[in-house]
């Protein structure tokens, strides 16, 4: 079988790449030599800005098939009916490290899915974990400068990050999860997935529910415990990657199994927990998960920075039937996603393959900027409204109008009769077993143990002392054993 044949970038046919151009025999270089000075430009701008968090991930396309009917609640057309199946695409990653940092780490994991639905790309970006850090977006800089390398030490510091969390007690709730036995997944397969905010969903009768997204995996839950964690970085820090693409390549399709809680929206005024916190969960017994569908990833990217690095999720996609909530961290969101994108990518990023719509066809007046794919014709104009046949509003709006009164400012959420910080962090201190609770004492102990300011020690102490008597007991004693070592 004969070869292709190598050309330019412009498409000029490669005479010799072996070797460079030179005045003579051994002679210096020639800034003539087309091909080398081609090659080492583009060499040096091969890198696009990694993402600030959620740097190292690994994906791959699949599908979503409906299994039960939700059209009482949604008249999105990618879930209208049974067995409709919608090509997907979905990123795991960790959140705090970067791009070269390793899979089997305690750190949350990022769970983006696109839907390339026809009505366009929706895209339900997500966690590991049904609760977040914070409540607010003003302070995710902060938390997340925090969370990542001191800018003198170069590394993660614990004096950094138990500071933070001891000004923040709404966290204690994630910092549960994270120091617990699902801290550290044993693979991107064995985890749920979680849209963690509160979402509305709006049916054809112009219905409004609130909703949360829980995907539970088929293969069953697997953690890592600290030690077998240390181990497995040693052996092979790309390991979940490396899971990920060997089970789909031997046909070991991993899957999902995608539920919803559902709450009819005038119930959430009165829910005795703020059903727009990030720092709360939707008890079960108020609100049962009801099946949706099946997630299944199939095929692998052949190319991990054309799919995988130049993916971008925005939580702002939505279609017909699936709004935002008053969720103050989505509200964020919503603004910060797609402008991390445009700043690493460009603001054609939507025009890369991974990111375009397949199931339909982007149609706007947006043009130019760098690397635009699409940008017209001669008889295209590039403003709306317009006398000829570009693409019109439709009027319909995406889902149910949200009311909104009071007075404009830089206000609190408002207070239900069950919202402290602590309260649902004693809850899953209570569920664990004793096993379980004795890790979490001492995942968490581990690193306060190392904090240097004692006041900021006795801060975090007071947080579990107040989710639970016996919690903040055992993590205090904890602490001061290792301390007194």
């Amino acid at each position: 079988m004969s070869k292709r044949t190598l050309t330019t970038e412009s498409g000029a046919p490669v005479a010799d790449n072996q070797n460079s151009a030179t005045a003579g025999v051994g002679g210096p270089l020639l800034i003539q030599d087309q091909q080398l000075l081609e090659k080492l430009a583009r060499f040096n701008r091969e890198r696009i800005p990694e993402r600030v968090v959620h740097a190292r991930g690994s994906a791959a396309y699949g599908y979503f098939e409906v299994t039960d009917d939700v059209t009482a609640y949604t008249s999105a057309k990618f879930l209208s009916e049974v067995g409709k199946k919608t090509e997907t695409f979905l990123r795991f990653s960790t959140v705090a490290d970067s791009l070269g940092g390793a899979d089997a780490v305690r750190d949350p994991r990022g769970f983006a899915l696109k839907f390339y639905t026809e009505d366009g790309n929706y895209d339900l970006v997500g966690n590991n974990t049904p609760v977040f850090f914070i409540k607010d977006p003003i302070k995710f800089p902060d938390f997340i400068h925090s969370q990542k390398r001191d800018p003198f030490t170069g590394k993660q510091e614990p004096d950094n990050v138990w500071d933070f969390w001891a000004h923040a007690p709404e966290a204690t709730h994630q910092i549960t999860w994270l120091m617990g036995d699902r801290g550290i997944p044993a693979s991107y397969r064995h985890m749920n997935g979680y849209g963690s905010h509160t979402y509305q969903w709006t049916n054809a009768q112009g219905e409004a529910f609130f909703v949360k997204y829980h995907f539970k995996t088929n293969q069953g839950i697997r953690c890592l415990s600290a030690e077998q964690a240390a181990e497995l970085v040693g052996k092979d820090a790309n390991s979940h990657q490396t899971d990920l693409l060997q089970a789909i390549e031997r046909g070991v399709n991993p899957s999902w199994t995608l539920y919803v809680q559902v709450m009819p929206a005038a119930e959430a005024a009165d829910y005795r927990f703020n059903p727009f916190d990030l720092t709360k969960v939707w008890p079960h017994a108020d609100y049962p998960l009801q099946r949706v569908g099946r997630l299944v990833l199939d095929r692998n990217p052949d190319n991990v920075f054309a799919e995988v690095e130049q993916s971008a999720f925005s939580p702002n996609n939505f279609v017909p039937g699936i709004t935002a909530s008053p969720d103050k961290m989505l509200q964020g969101r919503l603004f910060a996603y797609a402008d991390a994108q445009r700043y690493r990518l460009g603001v054609n990023h939507t025009q890369l393959p991974v990111n375009a719509p397949k199931a339909t066809k982007a149609d706007n007046y947006g043009r130019d900027g760098v690397m635009a794919l699409r940008n017209g014709s001669r008889h295209d104009k590039n403003y709306e409204p317009n006398s000829y046949q570009g693409p019109a509003e439709t009027g319909i709006a995406l889902g149910a109008p949200k009311a909104v009164s009071g007075y404009t400012g830089t206000h609190e959420a408002p207070a239900h009769t069950k919202d402290d910080d602590f309260f649902q962090a004693g809850e899953l201190y209570r569920l664990m077993s004793e096993a379980e609770k004795q890790r979490l004492v001492a995942n968490i102990a581990g690193g306060l143990s190392q904090v240097t300011l004692e006041d900021v020690i006795e801060k975090n102490l007071a947080h579990f002392h107040a989710a639970d008597a016996d919690y903040g007991k055992r993590v205090e004693e904890a602490v001061r054993a290792l301390r007194d070592a």
